[in-house]
């Protein structure tokens, strides 16, 4: 298991945290911003705007009443946090180097509820329309200890969060010695959407490049090259490993082009097939139908607008599973670490609460699903999974991440 140092937390220079408490009379009521922000700023985000999104902060909120958080990067850029009668909400903040040190960069990162616990995020959660599922543990030495849960154990549709299971594989094989990360292989079969979709056919990538445009992009040629390379039936072998509770439903492993290809209307025939049909069943209309479920036949704008078989054509595990596979990684994962945390999948200032922030999760038209594993500065470890899906209606994205945002500060304050 990798081993984080602790976060740095170098104290703020003079100007910087005088700034940081000028902030707060910013908030507070016009007045002052020609000699707090710079013009580089002000041009951006003139006088009349600024004023417009603070008042609009007060009205969420209500008045900012102190400073709370202030914690650097460096001389001139950190996070800040101003604590409002019914909220504490995070900026980015950066001021510049010379004298005076006007401030060239100011953003709102997030907001936690004053007074939020778990059971408020859980009810939150539980209130959205579809089906909701979330579990929180803290990952221990005896295996997860569950501290909040809600339908943790159903099946639901986790979009590409499946691309967590093609990691651990590549990590097990890795420490087998029967891969290496620097290996290289060519790109292919490509899959649409994602940056690899406009490289070069066959162009040489090492398995670690591959897997860190899997993860940190969530880029699907990346994903589908190494399902194929790693072997389909060794990423399946993964769920049995990580304890996934019902693995019939999910297998096999769909590839991206695989999964939207039967998704499409011109495909029903194979949709309804491959969704009533025996593990063997699918396994097999797969193969035989191969030729009809490659990227090039995926009219992406056929099932990119509304949810589209989320219940059968898709990739499929419970909170419980994800976060049992999170834990596998966390203990087995090596080098896959460093990888998750690429993109920690929430704002900057709210990833900074944890001395380490992984993160996968997975969208697609009704289906939203965010899977974190945090190690608290207390060294303390922690999943957070969660999904949202509506066969019926696109989900609110933000909303979502907004919660999932909440979940895991509550659990960072709890490692402290």
């Amino acid at each position: 298991m990798a081993v984080f140092p602790s976060p740095s937390r170098a104290a703020p220079s003079p100007a910087y945290q005088a700034r940081a408490v000028q902030l707060l009379r910013i908030l507070s009521a016009p007045g002052g911003e020609e000699a707090y922000f710079s013009t580089l700023f002000l041009d951006a985000v003139p006088v009349d705007r600024w004023r417009a999104i603070a008042a609009d902060l007060r009205a969420q909120h209500g008045e900012p009443l102190s400073l709370g958080a202030v914690r650097t990067d460096s001389a001139t850029a950190g996070q800040v946090e101003i604590r409002y009668e019914r909220a504490t909400v995070g900026f980015t903040l950066v001021v510049a180097p010379q004298t005076p040190h006007l401030v060239v960069g100011l953003h709102i990162v997030g907001a936690r509820t004053a007074n939020d616990s778990l059971d408020k995020v859980m009810a939150d959660v539980a209130a959205l329309p579809g089906a909701t599922a979330v579990a929180i543990a803290q990952l221990t030495d005896s295996g997860p200890q569950w501290l909040h849960v809600h339908r943790a154990d159903v099946q639901m549709a986790t979009g590409s969060s499946f691309k967590l299971y093609i990691l651990a594989e590549l990590a097990r094989a890795a420490a087998a010695r029967e891969r290496r990360w620097s290996d290289v292989i060519p790109l292919g079969p490509k899959s649409f959407s994602g940056r690899l979709m406009n490289w070069p056919d066959r162009a040489p990538m090492t398995l670690h490049s591959l897997a860190t445009a899997m993860i940190a992009e969530s880029d699907n040629s990346a994903s589908d090259t190494l399902l194929r390379a790693l072997g389909r039936d060794r990423v399946d072998a993964m769920l049995a490993t990580t304890g996934h509770s019902d693995a019939a439903k999910a297998l096999p492993i769909l590839s991206t082009a695989e999964a939207f290809a039967l998704k499409m209307p011109v495909n029903a025939d194979l949709r309804h097939r491959y969704a009533t049909g025996s593990l063997a069943d699918r396994r097999g209309l797969l193969h035989d139908a191969a030729r009809r479920l490659t990227a090039d036949k995926v009219d992406v704008g056929s099932v990119a607008e509304i949810p589209t078989a989320i219940d059968s054509i898709e990739w499929f595990a419970s909170s419980r599973d994800m976060i049992g596979l999170l834990d596998w990684l966390r203990l087995h994962g090596g080098d896959a670490l460093p990888i998750l945390a690429v993109n920690p999948g929430i704002a900057p200032a709210d990833a900074k609460r944890w001395r380490y922030l992984g993160y996968k999760g997975g969208s697609e038209p009704g289906v939203m699903a965010m899977n974190m594993l945090g190690q608290a500065p207390n060294g303390a470890w922690y999943a957070v999974s969660g999904g949202w899906n509506n066969p019926t209606a696109r989900v609110d994205e933000g909303k979502f991440v907004a919660l999932m945002t909440r979940a895991m500060n509550l659990a960072a304050a709890d490692g402290r």
